[in-house]
């Protein structure tokens, strides 16, 4: 094993700006009230490791009161009409938009991302719940019509009910959104658990729009997974349960809300294989890698992080990566904003990805670029990129949720598919080609529920994401979001 040694250094600022912190508290029924327990949690800055804020670890009461007041609101909130509730999902856009700046200042103190993801993920995050707004006036169902003789058939759209969310600390404020928005705009209620290490921005978010929902439409919830994100599962009171998380969150969101038959919305984990056929444009392929495999720190299920490229073309290629990688900025927030990549999401998951690069030099593959922690404080790891990885090695299926990409080759088409799809994820994929046969044929063989062709990464509203296998189901985005939480009922009138 050999490493190719890059000079690698954080890029710091004295001191950041202070972000505005929300207000301490759990947010049910329209406004902050008292945890029933005394009990904190500390929330993080990883780009320094100073502690932020304290905020309440959550109770099993402090879910049933807010499935209550959620219960209590979805009446009312169901009653509105689509053109209603779009004017309040615009309305609520317009606030994240007059907020940018300090939303921005303060999802990056907790999550350690540089100013071009936050400021990407506020302006998502704005676009989600703009979309939202004109998808709920926009639903497609089958005509009215008889389909039985003397019979007519009306289809009715209608929201589920209360909706439980689970969001993760990768992209706090804009999971939050990617749920919050469809959800509101079917017509439900909901409660939402932010992640234990990033609820800042999604408890700011319910602070600054409380005087634009009826007390109980959003509710907000910080606490563990064990407590607060299981009695949200479990709860006789919550019709359908979302997360964006782990497979084993999902696995557990799913069996808990088993017992109660509840419909499930998994959005779950990625290793999306990135296959570089010989005919490709390397440079682009190499540029593409850098920017989505690497993207947020490469925290980011849909990352490129598993290359498989022609045997013919490896060598150009790696040398093109390793090229590119070597070029890549690191940075504390607000150190400039060039900076492409921060830190870690916490010190655990420092230590989990280092330990994974581990794991890849006791098996032998070679660092091509990076591989270390950085000096310092904070949580910050060098982009890495590992080449020499033979089939089936554990870095090609492991999803190690970090600044790390591997390389490994194929020798012609069929094998190029059948070693992407040897992967319990189904998230997420990429083909470089420029061969037009190819470019149609492939994508079709590749089990994944998004497929780019010469980009990877690039997300819009319009289309639904989510995954097949182990990545879970259900859809975020798209109008599809929207169906996914709503239900149909059939209502047939008989004319006889």
């Amino acid at each position: 094993m050999t490493t190719e040694t890059a000079s690698f250094t954080v890029r710091r600022i004295g001191e950041a700006p202070a972000p505005s912190l929300p207000p301490f508290g759990q947010f049910i029924g329209g406004t902050f009230v008292a945890s029933t327990s005394s009990g904190t949690t500390a929330v993080e800055n990883p780009a320094t490791g100073e502690v932020l804020a304290q905020v309440p670890a959550g109770t099993v009461e402090d879910v049933d009161a807010a499935v209550a007041a959620a219960v209590a609101a979805k009446t009312e909130w169901a009653a509105k009409t689509p053109k209603e509730r779009s004017a309040v999902l615009l309305r609520l856009a317009d606030i994240i938009e007059d907020n940018r700046e300090l939303l921005e200042t303060l999802e990056s103190a907790n999550t350690g991302k540089p100013a071009a993801v936050a400021e990407d993920d506020i302006s998502s995050a704005v676009d989600t719940f703009r979309f939202s707004a004109g998808a709920a006036r926009a639903y497609t169902t089958l005509g009215a019509d008889d389909y039985a003789e003397n019979h007519t058939s009306v289809i009715f759209r209608e929201p589920v009910g209360v909706v439980g969310v689970i969001t993760p600390w990768n992209y706090p404020l804009l999971m939050a959104a990617w749920k919050i928005a469809p959800i509101l705009a079917a017509g439900n209620t909901m409660v939402l658990k932010p992640s234990g290490e990033t609820p800042l921005t999604t408890l700011k978010f319910a602070e600054l729009v409380a005087g634009e929902l009826p007390a109980g439409v959003l509710n907000v919830v910080t606490g563990s997974g064990g407590v607060v994100g299981n009695r949200i599962s479990e709860h006789p009171d919550v019709d359908l349960v979302a997360i964006t998380g782990s497979v084993g969150s999902g696995q557990k969101v799913a069996a808990s809300a088993a017992g109660t038959v509840k419909r499930v919305h998994l959005e779950l984990g990625g290793k999306a294989p990135v296959v570089v056929f010989d005919d490709a444009d390397l440079e682009a392929a190499a540029k593409g890698v850098r920017s989505a495999g690497f993207w947020n720190g490469g925290q980011e299920c849909g990352a490129a992080c598993r290359v498989l490229v022609h045997e013919s073309v490896a060598q150009k290629f790696t040398e093109l990566l390793v090229r590119e990688v070597s070029e890549i900025s690191v940075g504390t927030p607000g150190a400039g904003a060039d900076v492409e990549i921060g830190s870690m999401i916490s010190g655990a998951h420092y230590k989990r990805v280092l330990a994974a690069l581990e794991d890849v030099r006791k098996d032998g593959h070679t660092i091509a670029v990076g591989g270390n922690a950085m000096e310092g404080p904070g949580y910050f790891i060098e982009p890495t990129v590992v080449t020499d990885v033979p089939a089936g090695a554990p870095i090609t299926y492991t999803e190690i949720f970090g600044p790390v990409v591997s390389v490994e080759t194929f020798s012609d088409d069929e094998e190029a598919i059948t070693r992407a799809n040897e992967t319990v994820y189904g998230l997420a994929a990429s083909v470089w080609t420029s061969n037009a046969s190819r470019s149609l044929s492939v994508p079709r063989r590749l089990d994944f529920g998004t497929v780019w062709v010469n980009s990877h990464l690039v997300i819009a509203n319009e289309v639904p994401w989510g995954g097949f296998k182990g990545s879970g189901y259900g859809r975020d985005l798209s109008i599809y979001a929207l169906e996914d939480f709503s239900r149909t009922k059939h209502v047939m009138y008989n004319r006889g």
